[in-house]
């Protein structure tokens, strides 16, 4: 059958299941969306570039199926970097396609040409320049299939104009051609066996362990497979930024997130184990705080899929390479086969006492409110949660709110949590609402943004009101770029320099209003509960909620960056009782 490269594109797409995408049309990608007006695909326009790299990581994110964005050459791919390289860094899976100049014009410095290829290889699992018609079918399957398997991660096509107008002969590749195209790609999915059953010895001698779990146990859709093991050894779990959801924070096995501004107990536990199970984690720097002081006492247990995370910070006593879930089926196979023969657990009630101090003595914490006083953040973060739906599905952009977020709110399920972790992407949480409402129409979506994020990429609301996403933004209204602030009142004096923000420029209500959303302003605690319960009650248009809260409020608890874990920062009433965590 013959049919334009454009034709192609778009079929081989319809073939590779892609239900929606995101994009912006220019001259060099036009060719493309001809066709798309007589596909299957569902095209959702974006108001820039950077809009719909980000709603495809949130529909990726909540429906583990690789989000699709599509735009055109020169600043339109370089809008992408971002997106792409916040992909890279949080595997997320994500196909993108950028127009290219014409294969004549390509080096000439030809109107909106870039080295598309060049500058997204560091920020890309894959990427290829098309130069035939003929092999747009394979570079479709291959941009699929690397994006999916192993560790997820963004890949890219980029197709010159005339490749897309010229004729080729339509064929599909078989998965056997596509895998054999790709030979120096060969992802290990099962663990070593040596290593599975040293492990499940090590755990079983354990007095002090911790199960310090990533956002690769979600990527695997590990979640049942980690709770069987948390379970069947009663070991207390830690889930990072990214791995919240993975294991339901009413557990009584749940600590929370560890880190910089992780819970005390979550943290100082991981210090003080003797054995930390890392699954699908890369011992980040916001989780180790300074390395030669990190978790001394313990034995290192690394799952991960990616080779390439074995010793790079911490050198594991036990590494195993593999997919998440295979890997934990295999060690709690082992464990039960261990303690069938006779052996036996350690004692670890001591262990779970000291835990069990820990968390009574130093829980989340805030002052609230006096009459008069601005509202506190973590007040609103409690009174959504609280109203919130069942099926929510809760976004955040980047800063003091995205910490406030993960802390205050209650995780029961997996892929109801989205943010940017390991970019720190401001401007990601209103287009990747987006995309996750999209992927998950039936969910309620709320994202939780600052004065600042919010103003980056807010222009995407126009998307949700034109597209008819009724997705609802929170605004935590604090007139500073928050984080940056607290930084400068703890570490550089008070020194304010850069990072207030009009406290009456832009009128959010209005902005959201001239957006074709509903716009709402909350000044005072009174106001919290009736403004959240319009929001929920709104359901055909996006809703934008502002709440104006005190610009003073700290995020802790909190590792200053540079430090070790035992320096943790509590707020100032538990100071006083730091020494217990010793």
């Amino acid at each position: 059958m013959k049919m334009t490269g454009a034709q192609a594109l778009i079929k081989a797409l319809e073939m590779e299941g892609t239900e929606v995408m995101f994009g912006l049309p220019g001259g060099c990608i036009l060719p493309a969306y001809d066709p798309l007006l007589d596909s299957s695909i569902r095209h959702i326009l974006v108001r820039h570039e950077q809009g719909a790299g980000h709603m495809a990581e949130g529909y990726a994110h909540v429906t583990g199926r690789p989000g699709v964005a599509m735009v055109t050459s020169g600043p339109a791919a370089t809008n992408m970097v971002t997106p792409l390289c916040d992909a890279y860094m949080d595997s997320i899976p994500m196909v993108c396609i950028t127009g290219q100049v014409s294969t004549s014009a390509i080096g000439t410095d030809a109107f909106q040409e870039c080295d598309t290829v060049g500058i997204t290889r560091s920020v890309t699992k894959h990427n290829e320049l098309v130069m035939s018609a003929a092999d747009l079918p394979m570079a479709v399957r291959q941009a699929f299939h690397i994006a999916t398997t192993g560790r997820p991660g963004p890949t890219l096509i980029d197709i010159p104009k005339d490749v897309l107008q010229n004729s080729m002969e339509w064929h599909w590749p078989t998965d056997a051609e596509v895998i054999d195209s790709l030979p120096g790609y060969r992802p290990t999915m099962k663990g070593h066996p040596r290593m599975i059953k040293e492990a499940a010895r090590l755990i079983l001698e354990s007095e002090r362990p911790i199960l310090y779990v990533g956002g690769g146990v979600l990527k695997a859709r590990a979640a049942e497979a980690l709770r069987e093991l948390a379970e069947l050894t009663q070991i207390h779990v830690v889930t990072t930024l990214m791995a919240r959801g993975a294991f339901p924070d009413s557990h009584p096995l749940c600590l929370g997130m560890p880190g910089m501004h992780g819970t005390a107990s979550a943290t100082t536990a991981m210090q003080r184990s003797d054995l930390l199970i890392a699954l699908g984690a890369r011992f980040d720097d916001r989780i180790t705080g300074k390395v030669s002081e990190f978790a001394q006492e313990a034995k290192i247990i690394h799952v991960d899929i990616d080779p390439a995370e074995q010793g790079k910070v911490r050198r594991p006593d036990v590494p195993i390479v593999g997919d998440c879930r295979l890997v934990i089926e295999e060690i709690v196979k082992a464990i039960r086969d261990l303690l069938s023969t006779g052996n036996t657990q350690a004692d670890t009630s001591v262990w779970k006492s000291r835990i069990s101090g820990w968390r009574e003595q130093f829980p989340l914490q805030y002052e609230p409110s006096e009459p008069g006083e601005a509202l506190k953040p973590q007040f609103c973060l409690e009174a959504l949660r609280d109203s919130a739906p069942e099926d929510t599905i809760l976004i955040s952009g980047v800063g003091q709110h995205q910490m406030w977020s993960s802390q205050y709110w209650r995780f029961e399920k997996p892929y109801t949590w989205v943010n940017s972790g390991g970019l720190g992407t401001m401007g990601f949480s209103v287009p990747a609402a987006i995309g996750a409402k999209v992927g998950r129409p039936e969910a309620t979506v709320w994202a939780i943004d600052g004065d600042g994020c919010f103003q980056m990429t807010a222009q995407e609301l126009v998307t949700a009101s034109t597209e008819r996403i009724p997705v609802k933004v929170a605004i935590l209204n604090n007139s500073y770029l928050g984080m940056v602030r607290q930084w400068q009142e703890m570490f550089y004096e008070e020194r304010y320099s850069e990072v207030y923000l009009s406290p009456d420029t832009p009128d959010f209500v209005k902005w959201a209003e001239a957006m074709g959303c509903v716009g709402i302003r909350v000044d005072s605690p009174e106001e919290v509960q009736p403004a959240i319960d319009k929001a929920n009650s709104i359901d055909d248009r996006p809703v934008v909620v502002d709440f104006r809260v005190a610009a003073s409020e700290k995020v802790f608890p909190m590792v200053p960056a540079g430090f070790g874990n035992d320096d943790l920062l509590l707020p100032p009433s538990q100071m006083a009782r730091k020494e217990f965590l010793r």
